[in-house]
């Protein structure tokens, strides 16, 4: 791919084409180039150590239009792929990553789509987004405009804005992309997905959670059919959702939670509540639906809804310790009403943890020092 790519600027575009080529894995090993990379030059690496080297000798020495790099793998690279972007010199190259937040997580070539960098934002501004104080924001302009994954060898995703893919990423939500693809006559087809929006946090920072409690559930690598048996054996009416934007729960399993996939962390950008299930298993799920629905039938509806009166307790803790007090324990809860209280203390700026052992499990916020 990355040899026609060359052949295509060089023969078609009639660009002055530079290949860098590290390994001799484009052009080959020979005194003739390999013949696919058409009227494009080479410029073989003697050591890998050198490669950021013979990228800056190529713009000053050559006059390029085009450099191709295979495999930009270096702090030292990525620097000189920016330099290169900011001559003016059209770059092209390649870096491990499935996708392009695999580039986002890794400190050595996060330079090629920006950097990441944490900044602290003030009280109101954070109010206004519904986020923490310290958010992950793009720290300069993206060294490559156009990131394409390869997905298979004939199927790609293209991001065709970096800085605007990484931004919203950072926020919590899915990048727009478009899909191309050969069918199997051959002829390009692509499709272009809108990006997803993901719930965010209401304005004083809670989860958005609906006053009867929590009812929209969204499932992820849970099995739908034995959950929604396991509910109709417990006289549980359940409402599942297709969309993040409409779920006020997500639920996964703890083999698809551990992968950290793109759904898991859109809900944990924005604080959505996740249970995580042990395994796809009856016990589990009823364990599930006991903490989302304390009761069941007529009397739940009868009963105070105790979600609301843990919340509203880990609140009124909070309001304790940052007038003085110096810690405060709430009422026994279960795992999942443990991490919303977690949140709130969070919120605050406070610390908690979990102490104690089933059923008497419990949080405890304080300050720090």
């Amino acid at each position: 791919m990355l040899r026609e790519v060359a052949r295509v600027l060089a023969d078609d575009f009639k660009k002055r084409v530079v290949i860098v080529d590290t390994s001799n894995e484009i052009a080959g090993d020979g005194d003739i180039p390999h013949p696919a990379i058409g009227h494009a030059r080479r410029m073989q690496v003697t050591t890998p150590a050198r490669q950021h080297a013979v990228m800056i000798e190529a713009v000053e020495n050559h006059m390029p239009e085009v450099i191709v790099i295979d495999e930009i793998g270096t702090e030292l690279e990525a620097q000189a792929a920016r330099t290169i972007a900011e001559r003016g010199v059209q770059l092209v190259g390649t870096a491990h990553g499935n996708t392009l937040e695999n580039l986002m997580m890794n400190p050595t070539l996060a330079d090629l789509i920006g950097g990441i960098e944490s900044v602290t934002i003030s009280d109101e501004e954070a109010r206004r987004r519904g986020t923490q104080k310290s958010i992950l924001e793009r720290r300069a302009p993206p060294t490559f405009d156009i990131v394409v994954e390869i997905q298979a060898r004939e199927k790609v995703a293209i991001h065709p804005d970096v800085g605007e893919a990484v931004d919203t990423t950072l926020r919590g939500q899915a990048a727009a992309t478009e899909i191309r693809w050969l069918d199997e006559e051959g002829n390009v087809k692509q499709e272009k997905s809108a990006p997803v929006s993901v719930p965010r946090k209401t304005p004083d920072g809670r989860p958005p959670l609906r006053e009867s409690g929590l009812r929209r559930l969204y499932l992820f690598g849970v099995n739908r059919g034995r959950l929604e048996q396991v509910a109709k054996d417990m006289r549980v009416r359940l409402e599942i959702v297709s969309s993040l934007n409409e779920a006020d729960l997500l639920v996964t399993s703890k083999q698809y939670y551990r992968r950290r996939p793109q759904k898991v962390r859109d809900a944990e950008a924005v604080n959505l509540p996740i249970y995580v299930l042990k395994g796809n298993t009856p016990p589990q799920m009823r364990q599930l639906l006991h903490s989302v629905y304390p009761t069941e039938g007529a009397e739940r509806v009868e009963q105070p809804d105790s979600l609301q009166v843990a919340l509203a307790e880990a609140e009124e803790a909070a309001s304790l310790v940052k007038g003085g007090e110096k810690g405060v324990e709430l009422s026994p809860q279960s795992a999942y009403i443990r991490r919303l209280q977690h949140l709130i203390a969070e919120r605050h700026d406070l610390s908690s943890h979990s102490l104690g052992k089933d059923p008497e499990r419990r949080v405890k916020i304080f300050r720090e020092g």
